[in-house]
Order: C-alpha cells, then sequence, then structure tokens
C-alpha cells in the first residue's frame, strides 16, 4: 500500500490510524482458524527483523493484558502463550543493539520465529474472538493441536539462536534457555472443564434432534462456562456461525455449524430477554471484525470529506494527482469538460479514478463509531442465502423449530414490550435465512406480526413488525399468508402514515414482494391510498425509499388495469423530476426509464408522456446512460411512443438532434434486443420523413434506412 493512495489534503493528519489499518487489513478476508503467514525474506536486515519481531511478540502481550477475560476456552494454553511472549520482548529488547553481530543461524532462527509468532497472534485472536465461543469449544482438539505445534515451534526457533556468540546478560540467556525448554517439553491439550462443556453441548444437540428441549440450568451452565451471558453474547454467536455457514465449502463442517447455530438460535430465544432498545443500540457490534483494533475516535470527519462536495465520500477514488474524491462528484467535474486537479490546479496525466480502499474503510469505521447510516454502493460480497434453505443437521431443524414456537407465543400473548421483542428477534433472524422465515411462517408468525400492526402505535413496534413482514414476504409461503390474512391495508396505512421513513419504506418494499402474486397486483389497485401513496414516496423519500416505490409501480403495472390509476396519480410527471434531480443515481433512474416504457405501451400512457416534459429526460439517458438495460428500456419507450402517438410524436423527435446518433450508437454497441428495437425506431423516422418531408429532411441527417 502505497502513501499516493491518500489524499493528499489530509495525509498528514490520517497516516498514523492508516498505517495501523494496514497492519490488521491485510488478514481482515481471512477463514476463520486458518494461519496465513509471511516468511521473511532472506535479504532482510536482522535489524528490521527485530523490530518487526518485537512487535509481534508485544502485539501478543498485548492481546494477554487486555482480552485475557475473552477466552472461554484453551485459558492455559493462552497464559503459557502470553508468558512466552513477555519473555521474548525482553529478550529481543536486549539483543537489538547487536543485531549487526548475528550470525546467519540466529537470523534463520529469528525468521522461524517471526513466522510461529505471526500463526500465534491469529490463533490468540481467534480464540479470544466474541462470537466464536461454542465454535471454538467445538473444535477444542484442533485448537489445542495448534497451540501445541506453535509453542514448540517456538523452542525450536529459539534453539537455532547461538546465544554464547552475542554478549547478552547471563540472566537473559538463561530465561531464553528455560522458555525453549518449557516449550519443547509443554503438553498442550483439552482442558477437563472444556472437555465437560462440550459434552453437554453434543448431549443437548442429541435432545433437540430427538425433539426435546434441554433443561435451561444446564444450557445456561455452558454459556457461563463459555462466557456467554448476555442477548448481545448470545446474537454475535449466531451472527458467526451464520457467516460460517455462508463462507463454508466444506462439506464437513456444515452439520456441525447448523447444529451449533441452533443452540445459539434457541439459547437467544429462550434464555435471554432485555429491551429492544438497549440491544438496537448494540447490535451492529456483533457484525464488526475483531481483528481491526483501529481506533477512530481522534480522526477528524473534514478529512474524510469530498474537496468538491463538502460531503463525506461514499466511494472515494484517487486521480493521477493523489488527490482523493467521492467518484460522483468528479465524475460530475470531468464530464463538465475540466481536466485539472480542482484542488492542486495541475493538469490529470489521466482519467484514470483508482478506488481508495484504506479511506473507504476508514470512512465505514467513522461512521460506525459516530452512529452514522451509510449506503453501502460498492459491491458487497454476495451472500448465497440457498446454503440457509435446509439445515444440514436435524438438530438445528429441531432446536430452531422450538424457537420460533416460543418466539411466536411471545407475540400471540405477551405484553407490548413482550412483543416488541418478538418482533425484533423475528426481524434479524428471517433477515437472511430462508429456513428461520419458513418456520416462523409455519408458526403463524405472520398474523401475528399483522396484528401488532394494526393495533399498536408505538414507532419501535411497528418498524419491527414491518421489517418482519418484510423478511417474511421474501418467502412464497409469507406472501401467501400476508394477503390471505388480509394484510394488504395496515400494510398500506403503514406506507402512508409510518412514524419513520424506514417503516414506509420497508412497507413498500412488502408491497413489493406481495405484487409478485397476480391476485395480490390486482388487490393493491383497487385500494384507494395505495398508488398515490406509493407515488408520494417516490416524490418525497429517500434514495432506497425511492427505489422501492419504482419498482412495485413497475411491478403493478404488469395488471393492465392499474394503468389507469398510476397515470392518475401523477406518475408521470413525479418521474419527470427525478430524471433531473436524480440524474447520477443509475439505477433508479433505470428503473424509471423501465416503468415509462411499460406504460408507453399503451395509447393512454404515451399520450401521458408527451403531454410532460419527459420525453426529452428518455433522449438524454438513452445517450449518457452506462446501463445496457437503462439504454433498452429508453429506445423501447421512444418506439412505444412513435407507434401510438403518431404526428405529433415525431414532431417532437424532430427536434432533439441528439437522438440520432444515438440510435445509431445503439445498432452497433447495444445488445440484440436493443438493436432490434433502435431499427425499428430508425425506420419508422426514415418513414416519416419521406412521406411528410421529403424533400427537406427534418432531422438533418442522411438518411440510411436501418437493414
Amino acid at each position: 500500500m502505497y502513501c499516493f493512495l491518500l489524499p493528499c489534503f489530509n495525509r498528514h493528519r490520517i497516516r498514523k490510524v492508516t498505517l495501523l489499518l494496514m497492519t490488521h487489513y491485510t488478514f481482515s478476508d481471512r477463514r476463520f482458524l486458518s494461519f496465513p503467514a509471511i516468511n521473511p525474506c532472506s535479504a532482510v536486515s536482522p535489524a528490521a527483523l527485530l523490530a518487526d519481531l518485537s512487535t509481534l511478540a508485544a502485539d501478543i502481550d498485548v492481546i494477554g493484558r487486555r482480552q485475557t477475560g475473552n477466552f472461554g476456552t484453551h485459558r492455559r494454553a493462552a497464559r503459557e502463550a502470553f508468558r512466552y511472549a513477555t519473555i521474548i520482548v525482553a529478550f529481543l529488547d536486549d539483543l537489538r543493539p547487536f543485531s549487526t553481530a548475528l550470525t546467519r543461524s540466529a537470523v534463520l532462527g529469528l525468521s522461524d520465529l517471526h513466522v510461529t509468532l505471526q500463526k500465534l497472534r491469529l490463533l490468540l485472536a481467534d480464540c479470544a474472538r466474541g462470537g466464536a465461543r461454542l465454535w471454538i469449544l467445538l473444535n477444542a482438539n484442533r485448537i489445542a493441536g495448534e497451540f501445541r505445534v506453535l509453542l514448540r515451534s517456538v523452542s525450536i526457533a529459539l534453539e537455532f539462536i547461538p546465544l554464547d556468540s552475542v554478549d547478552l546478560s547471563a540472566e537473559i540467556k538463561d530465561l531464553v534457555r528455560l522458555l525453549a525448554g518449557q516449550a519443547r517439553r509443554v503438553e498442550v491439550g483439552v482442558e477437563r472443564v472444556d472437555e465437560l462443556a462440550g459434552r453437554s453441548v453434543r448431549s443437548m444437540l442429541k435432545q433437540f434432534q430427538s425433539g426435546e428441549s434441554p433443561d435451561p440450568n444446564d444450557l445456561r451452565r455452558v454459556l457461563n462456562h463459555l462466557k456467554i451471558t448476555s442477548w448481545i453474547d448470545c446474537f454475535a454467536e449466531v451472527a458467526f456461525l451464520e457467516e460460517e455457514i455462508f463462507a463454508e465449502e466444506r462439506n464437513g463442517e456444515a452439520t456441525l455449524l447448523w447444529s451449533s447455530m441452533g443452540l445459539m438460535v434457541y439459547s437467544l430465544v429462550v434464555l435471554f430477554d432485555k429491551t429492544a432498545n438497549d440491544k438496537s443500540r448494540k447490535i451492529e457490534e456483533c457484525f464488526r471484525r475483531q481483528e481491526s483494533s483501529v481506533t477512530v475516535e481522534k480522526l477528524n470527519a473534514d478529512d474524510l470529506r469530498c474537496p468538491i462536495s463538502l460531503e463525506l465520500m461514499k466511494d472515494p477514488v484517487t486521480v493521477s494527482t493523489g488527490q482523493t474524491y467521492d467518484r460522483s462528484s468528479i465524475l460530475r467535474w470531468l464530464k463538465s469538460g475540466n481536466q485539472t486537479c480542482p484542488v492542486t490546479g495541475e493538469v490529470l496525466a489521466n482519467a484514470d479514478l483508482i478506488p481508495n480502499f484504506i479511506i473507504r474503510h476508514l470512512i465505514s469505521l467513522y461512521c460506525h463509531e459516530n452512529g452514522i447510516l451509510t449506503a453501502h454502493h460498492g459491491k458487497a460480497r454476495k451472500r448465497d442465502l440457498s446454503k440457509t434453505l435446509s439445515p444440514a443437521s436435524p438438530a438445528a431443524v429441531g432446536a430452531i423449530r422450538m424457537a420460533t414456537t416460543v418466539l411466536v407465543g411471545k407475540l400471540a400473548t405477551g405484553e407490548s414490550e413482550k412483543k416488541n421483542m418478538a418482533s425484533y428477534e423475528i426481524r434479524i433472524l428471517s433477515k437472511s435465512n430462508i429456513f428461520n422465515r419458513i418456520c416462523l411462517v409455519e408458526a403463524g408468525a405472520v398474523k401475528w406480526l399483522l396484528s401488532v400492526l394494526s393495533s399498536s402505535s408505538d414507532p419501535t413496534l411497528q418498524d419491527n413488525a414491518i421489517a418482519a413482514l418484510l423478511n417474511l414476504s421474501k418467502h412464497h409461503s409469507g406472501r401467501t399468508d400476508i394477503f390471505e390474512a388480509g394484510g394488504l391495508p395496515p400494510v398500506v396505512q403503514v406506507m402512508r402514515f409510518g412514524h419513520k421513513i424506514e417503516s414506509q419504506k420497508n412497507a413498500a418494499a412488502v408491497l413489493f414482494y406481495l405484487s409478485a402474486m397476480e391476485a395480490c397486483r390486482e388487490a393493491i389497485g383497487e385500494i384507494h391510498e395505495a398508488i398515490p401513496s406509493l407515488v408520494q414516496l417516490l416524490k418525497n423519500g429517500t434514495y432506497r425509499a425511492k427505489k422501492n416505490a419504482i419498482v412495485t409501480i413497475y411491478s403493478l403495472l404488469l395488471f393492465s388495469g392499474n394503468q389507469a390509476k398510476i397515470l392518475a396519480a401523477d406518475t408521470v410527471a413525479v418521474i419527470a423530476e427525478l430524471l433531473e434531480s436524480e440524474e447520477d443515481e443509475e439505477d433508479l433512474v433505470t428503473d424509471c426509464v423501465g416503468v415509462l416504457a411499460k406504460i408507453a405501451e399503451r395509447p393512454d400512457g404515451t399520450n401521458e408522456i408527451l403531454k410532460s416534459c419527459v420525453l426529452s429526460h428518455l433522449v438524454h439517458v438513452l445517450r449518457s446512460s452506462s446501463s445496457s438495460s437503462g439504454r433498452e428500456y429508453c429506445v423501447s419507450a421512444l418506439l412505444s411512443i412513435c407507434k401510438n402517438g403518431g404526428d405529433k410524436a415525431m414532431s417532437l423527435l424532430e427536434k432533439m438532434p441528439l437522438l440520432m446518433p444515438s440510435l445509431y450508437s445503439l445498432l452497433s454497441d447495444g445488445s440484440r434486443q436493443a438493436s432490434k428495437k433502435a431499427r425499428s425506431l430508425l425506420n419508422y423516422i426514415h418513414q416519416f420523413n419521406d412521406q411528410r418531408y421529403s424533400p427537406v429532411l427534418a432531422f438533418h441527417d442522411p438518411i440510411v434506412h436501418a437493414l
């Protein structure tokens, strides 16, 4: 990672934080319980090697001093490792003045020690990681073996170093020799208390498999041993295990992962009970990387703002001068014809925009620390949700079914606070797990969530209930239940009058999933307030709310009876405003022109478009969009407008000189379908010219009929 990737205007201030980030960022994507290590190069100077070794040993020592309480298992092995690190730090401090006198054998020994300490640091970090304690317990034999190998490797590395060749104190030499001997003879196995806890867990999993629920006291005793003592601790375990299921590529671990997650889901619902507010404030901590020990509390937000927009950067990119800007801002600058760097005034050597991952990560950390919600525009790692469709373990099936039954019972009979908590837990457990959704629907969650939605005026409860319904509506059985239980009116009411914009946005998304059912499209259109409320959300909502509204409108257009209602709600005029004000949001623009293409297929839709100013926006999107779908939607809309709009449409199009070059470009660069539509549109235009304007060519282009 090079310094030129930092923004020049704030390079001095954030250099220290960036270097800290680089130290840990290297391992941020490694698999849990994998220990990659880099061998020092053969030409490394002894002084540099000693300095890096001191840092590694000090890191391990810090883990020992700060995170000893986080070790739920393998406490004895961890204590040994921390003791070794403390001695090694003292040894290296005494050895550094003699770096030039070190023999080749000593350097080899130190290099081996460097590799060993890299792996040991990662192993200790994994063992101390919140959320992984049950998984560590169930892999106790493997972990003990790793400790045994690494601690003995410390001995082998130290024995390579000829202590008599350097003028160290006799006390340090004796201490190192003693350490090497102890490390060589160390016996590391699974501790008795860990072994008993592991047996208890496996016994409980067998109970789940046979349809029995374990004794809550036994379950709590095991969790206390693992230091899982709160709702947050327990949810961290669920979140970690689910991530491991998504990352699992070897089927050998899937069964145990699912069993473990089922146990923790059951524990979460049955054993722990805190208020939703306490949980919501801390929930994101469960997803945060444990390896990133970077602190950003002293980082100035101004250093993370784009010099052009003065807003926190969403997608930071670096130009050839070394300055960093938000991608959308610098693109607008360049599209305006500017060829210089806005800050330095230097001429840009090229138009390359290099993604700045260091700054993006710092911004993410800053936003998290300060409770700032951000939209992630980068490509997130895709989760294969199909992995959660069918548990690989009968124990998981039993545990999750029991947990969902308990949850729905709380929702049906509990007081307001209990219902709030149950809604919240349904919301998070159904967020990315298909099997959880199925179990919740089968347990009757939909009926009671709709009841909560209709009867409660609590903003938090409303938000949790509609978000839970959104997750359940992503499964076909959930959609059917919502529709058959009369769920459309309360969902529309939340979209209209929701206490939070998040609730309104989620309600629109529920309608989108429900509109996948043909009967539902018609039923939504028959609710008088539904379509006007969607259009209002499209006009005044947040970016995500607008996205949800526009795709729902498109889906409703698939039922022809909704077209007149959508036109009556002034949808075309609102879309025209959006195409002007949101032109940089390409996804939203593409969805908008998709709706226009659908509307234009019928004469009444074409007439509405011709009465608005949207035609010029369609031509602009056709010319400027980098989205192949967006360009195809544009040409589809224009073709329908030509077919349905007659002379009025053609007379408007002839006033747009940029249309013809865009269509010819689409002939060669567009998809097969887009090229076919562009060819048809060109033929319409040329026929119109031939019949009405010959010999004068209104489009000021040579007539070349498309073949």
